[in-house]
């Protein structure tokens, strides 16, 4: 799934240039859906309609011929509508979603999408891995508006930009120390806030326009999977929590109206509470779950990082010096199939058994600029990758779980965050230097392929 995002007056991929070029990609590919985010401060600059005045009707008539295009093609749309980009108006007022107001401002927008979408739209997501804007924006400080505390500070990130325009400076926005919040709190207010925007927006989409449009709604959450360190009930009791504090999170409140119990004894008064009534509105507040899985972690029962204190979880890729798996080009990534698997068993067994699609799975590479400009094209890790997933997705289905759908991260090579261009995930290579062109990998055609036979089995 392309970004459809600038990062400093850059134009990422284009897609909004290339989509008819993407789509027929898809197609050749043999893709039957394409998830893509809608930017609210595309469409609304101001973050608000205020009356219509404030509609860029040229990004929602882009959106429209996106759809338009897809479905000439077979292929469904599924639309996140948020995906980490308040607009800046919005900050600038009232700090975006450390204020509450941001519900009702959220609640704005969307029912724009619907009116102006929803009659093609039969997948919406309301928030796309509302733990990793929480702890990436107001944490960690690595992804927008990067808050947290100085302690958190992220010394290791080198943007690289593709073109010799961009500046130092421009590279300079992306990295360094987090400005002025505090960690203890505001991932905690914002996912807060996420929650019940999420919840209002389920509300308006099922009283005004799901009966008509025949849609249906859910929230994309990620976690990584946890095994302990030691067999031991320290360590079990530490995985635990390591999920309940990225995962239950959010799903906990979603399915019973509350967060973890571990959560609630743990960071006690800095968690925020939900009223009766938004208790009540967030109770079964979705028609199917995404669920973006990549990589797993050992967990120690011990403190980790300044922004995991509170789990008192110690998440590790290694343990006794051997990592859980190989290591992908990100620091974060090392490939554990079988963890989504357990991750997805996870879920029908506690979470009784929710319709899931895997809205993200996928591993990168290195940019070329760090291997050869041909051995981009050539990538059977990737294809590795996503057929051991695939097996273990399928043992998962056989045991009952209810997946209904497969999304990898991602078609194209991207804007990757605060990696900027660094790592490349797609299965089709973007060529940065030479007008962002569009060429497949190996990867590419081994899908192709898969997607083919397995319609040749199922006929």
């Amino acid at each position: 799934m392309p970004e459809i995002v600038q990062a400093g007056g850059l134009d990422a991929i284009a897609h909004y240039r290339h989509y008819k070029d993407d789509v027929r990609v898809m197609k050749e590919m043999g893709l039957d859906s394409y998830r893509f985010s809608i930017s609210w401060p595309r469409i609304l600059p101001t973050g608000r309609r205020t009356n219509g005045a404030g509609i860029n009707e040229k990004g929602i008539q882009f959106y429209n011929s996106l759809i338009d295009e897809l479905l000439a093609n077979g292929i469904k749309p599924m639309v996140t509508i948020f995906h980490w980009d308040v607009p800046q108006a919005l900050e600038d007022e009232y700090h975006g979603f450390l204020d509450k107001k941001i519900v009702i401002d959220f609640v704005d927008y969307v029912d724009l999408c619907f009116s102006r979408l929803g009659d093609r739209v039969k997948h919406w997501i309301t928030f796309n891995e509302p733990w990793s804007f929480s702890v990436g924006g107001y944490a960690t400080g690595t992804l927008a508006p990067g808050r947290g505390d100085s302690s958190n500070a992220r010394t290791d990130i080198a943007f690289q930009f593709p073109s010799s325009k961009a500046t130092s400076q421009q590279a300079s926005e992306f990295a360094g120390a987090p400005k002025q919040g505090n960690a203890a709190t505001e991932p905690y207010i914002v996912s807060h806030h996420q929650l019940l925007a999420h919840a209002a927006a389920v509300q308006l989409y099922r009283q005004k326009y799901q009966r008509s449009q025949k849609g249906k709604i859910g929230i994309t959450l990620v976690s990584n999977w946890a095994v302990p360190y030691h067999n031991t009930k320290e360590d079990r009791d530490a995985a635990q929590r390591a999920i309940d504090f990225m995962f239950g999170w959010f799903m906990d409140p979603i399915t019973h109206g509350d967060y973890p119990s571990s959560m609630r004894s743990l960071v006690g008064h800095r968690l925020p509470k939900f009223s009766k009534p938004e208790s009540e509105l967030l109770k079964g507040s979705y028609d199917f779950l995404g669920f973006n899985y990549y990589t797993a972690n050992y967990v120690l029962n011990e403190p980790g990082p300044p922004y995991t204190l509170d789990s008192r979880a110690k998440c590790t890729p290694y343990r006794n010096g051997k990592p859980i798996g190989e290591r992908a080009a990100s620091d974060w990534l090392y490939v554990y199939p079988k963890g989504i698997l357990e991750h997805v068993d996870y879920i029908r067994e506690k979470y009784n058994n929710p319709p899931i699609y895997i809205t993200e799975n996928g591993r990168d590479e290195f940019n070329e600029k760090n291997l050869s400009f041909w051995l981009a094209f050539f990538d059977p890790k990737r294809i590795s990758y996503h057929y051991r997933h695939l097996r273990f997705l399928k043992k998962a289905i056989d045991k009952g779980a209810n997946v209904k759908g497969y999304y990898v991260w991602s078609l194209m090579d991207n804007l990757e965050w605060s990696t900027g261009f660094n790592s490349r995930f797609g299965m089709n290579f973007i060529d940065y230097a030479d007008g962002l062109k569009r060429y497949p990998k190996l990867s590419a055609g081994w899908f192709k392929f898969f997607l083919h036979n397995d319609e040749e089995t199922n006929a």
